[in-house]
């Protein structure tokens, strides 16, 4: 992952969502020293730092590192027989892949 570009996709999501860098400080325990060097490409954020500046910013960690997001991935078939929402199905579907990507870029090993 390029640090510039990652520092840019997190600029990016931390104003879209409206939040100032001390705003980002108070909702990720990240200081606002360490929030600068990664929005300018200084420093590579660690995976625990992008993924509480995804959840603060609303985005996923997917969406910051630049990895292209589970949805960009995956290709699902299904079929509703009692009236679900195909809609509702997929959302569900891709939640559980997204929870997945991210234990398994954290190395926490599946159980059985």
């Amino acid at each position: 992952m390029s640090t510039h570009l990652a520092g840019a996709r997190i600029a990016r999501a931390v104003e879209a969502a409206g939040l100032s860098q001390r705003a980002l400080e108070a909702a990720t325990g990240i200081s606002q020293s360490t929030l600068s060097r990664i929005v300018s490409g200084a420093r590579t954020a660690k995976m625990p730092e992008i993924a509480a500046i995804a959840r603060a910013v609303g985005a996923t960690v997917a969406e910051l590192s630049g990895t292209g997001s589970v949805a960009d991935r995956v290709q699902c078939a299904a079929r509703a027989t009692n009236g679900s929402d195909m809609q509702q199905m997929r959302e569900t579907l891709l939640h559980y892949l997204e929870l997945d990507a991210y234990l398994d870029d954290q190395a926490v090993p599946a159980t059985g």
